[in-house]
């Protein structure tokens, strides 16, 4: 897994990873993290349910229940997940009072817990942390608990290189305040040289990843991709060294707009598939009447077609 996207609370659905697949072939792509609760007891096709010829969409669950855990990952594996990811980063509120996410990373023996029960799935388990967080020690801290998590059974593990502050700081926050210390996870590649170690946050150029991955296994990209999308049309080349000639924006654009017919028929409403195009045209001719015309009161998929014609030649 060399390069990665995110896992995007609110944002990375299966319309829009369906959307990043019709650029990239290779890249992995992530669900939102998915709460086991929400799996178990509500609506499994809405929330599983994804197109990926490829299949290589990872699903990111959130909990810390080992029997739920494994429920969940029976019920992955059902729909065509061939790994699940933990989420062991996640500071927000709501995920605190579940006792799951990035407040896990103080208890390493309950993940660890966690993902030897769910390799009896037959998946892959991996495991999403931070750095550290709170006050924890940053470089011991983070060695105890990697080594506990991988003597369970984990070999792969994607570091966010920031502390989570639990208090004091939004979610929002934590995604910035917390300085960036790349070295850090530099330094667990070394010290577990066996390991695939991913590295998440701040990344923004394909320069950065080809300089991360001279040092790690993989990078991961998250917000960078959500606001300029077109980005992924490059990574098959230059992470994979596959040959192929790029689909345009308006290629992009119009096998979109066949996906967008299909799910409207199964009453899907158009602004849940629609929001997740505005970057498309980032940084491009007319890129701000493309955002106006799809943030309009009322949107429809004849309001793009036309778009398309009027400004093919500019776009």
């Amino acid at each position: 897994m060399k390069f990665s996207i995110a896992p995007m609370l609110d944002w990375t659905d299966k319309h829009c990873r369906y959307f990043y697949r019709l650029m990239s072939s290779e890249a992995t792509l992530y669900t939102e993290m998915i709460t086991t609760k929400a799996i178990l007891f509500g609506d499994k096709e809405k929330l599983l349910g994804f197109e990926d010829s490829k299949n290589k969409t990872v699903l990111q669950l959130g909990g810390s229940d080992p029997k739920e855990m494994l429920e969940c990952c029976k019920i992955a594996s059902d729909f065509g997940y061939l790994e699940v990811n933990i989420n062991v980063g996640c500071p927000s509120d709501r995920v605190q009072s579940g006792s799951f996410g990035a407040t896990l990373m103080k208890t390493p023996e309950i993940v660890a817990e966690n993902v030897a029960k769910m390799q009896q799935s037959g998946l892959k388990i991996t495991v999403k942390n931070r750095i550290g967080v709170d006050e924890m020690e940053d470089y011991s801290g983070l060695v105890n608990f990697i080594k506990i998590v991988k003597d369970a059974g984990c070999n792969d593990f994607i570091i966010h290189a920031r502390k989570a502050w639990l208090k004091g700081l939004s979610p929002k926050e934590n995604r910035s305040v917390p300085p960036l210390n790349y070295d850090l996870v530099y330094q667990i590649k070394q010290e577990f040289s066996n390991l695939n170690i991913t590295i998440n946050g701040g990344i923004k150029t394909f320069d950065e990843c080809q300089d991360h991955l001279k040092k790690v296994d993989g990078v991961m990209l998250g917000r960078e991709i959500y606001h300029n999308p077109y980005l992924l049309t490059s990574v098959d080349e230059i992470v994979y060294s596959q040959k192929n000639i790029p689909k345009s924006r308006v290629e992009i654009l119009e096998q979109y707009l066949i996906y967008m017919e299909q799910q409207l028929q199964k009453d899907i409403r158009i602004r849940s598939m629609t929001r997740h195009i505005l970057g498309l045209y980032h940084s491009q001719p007319n890129s701000k009447i493309f955002k106006r015309m799809l943030s309009g009161k009322i949107v429809e998929l004849s309001d793009i077609v036309d778009f398309i014609k009027d400004n093919k030649a500019v776009l």
